[in-house]
Parts: C-alpha cells; sequence; structure tokens
C-alpha cells in the first residue's frame, strides 16, 4: 500500500471512532466518504495534500460538541475555529506517523483551515466538496429545523463560497421538490 493509502486508512480508523451513527455507520466516517466522492469528481487528479485534507474536514469533530461554545455567531465562529485547528493536529499526527515530510503536513493543515479560500485552487476545492456534500445530503433535513428566511440566507452564504464549477454541479443535483424550491428563491 501506498503512503497516501495507508494515511487514508488511518484518518478513516479514527472517523470509524465517532460515536453518532448515520445511516447505519459513523457519522464522520460517512461524511468523510462523501467528501472524497466529490473530491474524485471534481478533481480526480488531486494531490496527496488534498485528498487529505478532505478526508480529514470533520476528523474527531464528535470531541469538541457544539454545545460547549455559546449559541449564537461569535460561539459558532469560535466553535469552528477550534474544530479546524483539531481536525489539522489530528491529520498531521496521522502524516507524521506515515512519513510525510513537514512541508506536505503544513500543506495540508493549510487546506483543512481554509486559509486563502478562493485564492488556492485547493483550498477552494475542499470548500466545493463541503458544500456540495451539504446540498446532496443534509440540505434538506437541515431545512426542517430552520425557518424559510434562514434558509435562503444560508443557501445564498453557501453559494457564493462555492466555484462556479461547484455551482453547476449543485444545479444539476437530484433534489427533492421542496429543496429545488429553496434553492430557486435563494438564486433569484
Amino acid at each position: 500500500m501506498s503512503q497516501l493509502e495507508l494515511t487514508l486508512l488511518a484518518i478513516d480508523a479514527l472517523h470509524a471512532q465517532d460515536p453518532t451513527l448515520r445511516d447505519g455507520q459513523p457519522a464522520e466516517l460517512l461524511y468523510a466518504q462523501r467528501m472524497t466522492r466529490w473530491l474524485k469528481r471534481l478533481a480526480p487528479q488531486g494531490s496527496a495534500e488534498l485528498q487529505i485534507a478532505v478526508r480529514s474536514q470533520h476528523l474527531c469533530r464528535w470531541s469538541i460538541p457544539r454545545s460547549t461554545y455559546p449559541m449564537g455567531r461569535t460561539g459558532y465562529l469560535q466553535w469552528r475555529t477550534e474544530l479546524a485547528k483539531l481536525h489539522a493536529d489530528k491529520a498531521l499526527a496521522v502524516m507524521a506517523a506515515q512519513g510525510f515530510d513537514e512541508a506536505a503536513q503544513q500543506r495540508t493543515a493549510r487546506i483543512i483551515r481554509k486559509q486563502g479560500i478562493k485564492r488556492d485552487a485547493e483550498v477552494q476545492l475542499l470548500e466545493d466538496c463541503a458544500c456540495l456534500v451539504f446540498i446532496e445530503h443534509d440540505f434538506l433535513s437541515f431545512s426542517a429545523r430552520h425557518e424559510e428566511a434562514k434558509l435562503i440566507a444560508i443557501v445564498q452564504k453557501t453559494w457564493g463560497k462555492m466555484s462556479e464549477r461547484a455551482q453547476q454541479q449543485a444545479l444539476q443535483l437530484d433534489l427533492p421538490p421542496e429543496a429545488l424550491a429553496l434553492v430557486a428563491k435563494a438564486l433569484a
């Protein structure tokens, strides 16, 4: 097995520890697999650093519950900052154990932390994958918990984070009519 394959297996072993199940498997393992599927569609020849970053997007996320931070935007942003640090630290530990050099580790950390989004093609690809996974798999259940005005704002914000290519991919998704109606309202 290659260094990259061994690294991805070790990351998946960490994901498999997620106590939350979704569709019968650890939730973050399922999320990582979905992220990787989108990356393979958008950039099948992505660098090892990008592949590791995409697979590590939510690495050990369950260990820092959202409830440990204040409600509201400030608390949410603090939580997301701590999560990005956690995801990067965990991924880099796995990379180091598999013999990746410091430059590869730091590049992966920058991608995971989304440093240079809209300026760095690999960071943008990670964001595109995350947005597409959200729209394809989580948007409908998310919409059941929130008012339409908030959902429209979220779609607009998500859309603004995506590259034009990812936006086109999102428009081709086979979404239920109620989700399509919300997307249409958000983009009008």
